[in-house]
């Protein structure tokens, strides 16, 4: 029993440090974007993404923005719900119907709260050139950067669990989050969020 208490111990307070630092990050991020501090920096970035001279084209050659679309849809509801859909089909198959609960109603969670914290804040996209991809929502935070870490970062930890060797494990993690990351960074570069909608979008 006290193998177990000291072995718990140290990985559940490792779990309450890293949300807490993330909501922490969530909060301060958004209390700077409401009070207008972040306006300066997302504005600085964007424009250092564009060619010079050019406001209307991205920086880098014309197939860099089509890769950047390419990447972006792999944060896109659309694709994500089908991911979801056949890792949550598979699973219920595989009679691991607690797990399939799971990857299902995390996911629905995290889409939903997206929805509402867009719905709050109605943060404005950005408006100082033409956006590289086509936008309904509001921009605040990034519902394709949070949503692919939930995505991305539940399926790999899901997965790395399945693996033996810790290599292997490491490896699968890192794939999860160089995805959450691209998907951000393509918001970013095509000109359709505010960087600091995508660090809260990762944050929350």
């Amino acid at each position: 029993m006290r193998f177990l208490r000291n072995w718990l111990e140290p990985r559940i307070l490792g779990i309450v440090a890293a949300v807490a630092s993330t909501l922490w990050i969530f909060i301060e991020v958004a209390e700077d974007v409401v009070e207008g501090d972040t306006r300066a920096l997302d504005n600085a970035i964007l424009v250092a993404l564009r060619a010079p001279g050019e406001p209307d084209s991205p920086l880098g050659p014309a197939w860099i923005e089509a890769v950047a679309r390419d990447v972006t849809a792999l944060g896109s509801f659309t694709v994500l719900g089908l991911v979801v859909a056949a890792v949550t089909v598979f699973l219920l198959l595989a009679r691991r119907h607690r797990t399939a609960m799971f990857v299902l109603l995390g996911t629905s969670s995290g889409m939903l709260a997206s929805v509402l914290l867009k719905g709050a804040f109605s943060r404005p996209r950005p408006d100082i050139f033409p956006h590289g991809d086509f936008v309904i929502s509001a921009s605040f935070p990034s519902g394709h950067a949070m949503l692919s870490a939930i995505v991305y970062l539940t399926l790999g930890a899901l997965l790395a669990r399945l693996v033996p060797r810790r290599g292997l494990k490491l490896y699968v993690m890192s794939i999860a989050l160089a995805l959450t990351v691209i998907v951000g960074i393509s918001r970013i570069y095509l000109g359709v969020h505010w960087p600091t909608d995508v660090l809260a979008g990762w944050a929350a």
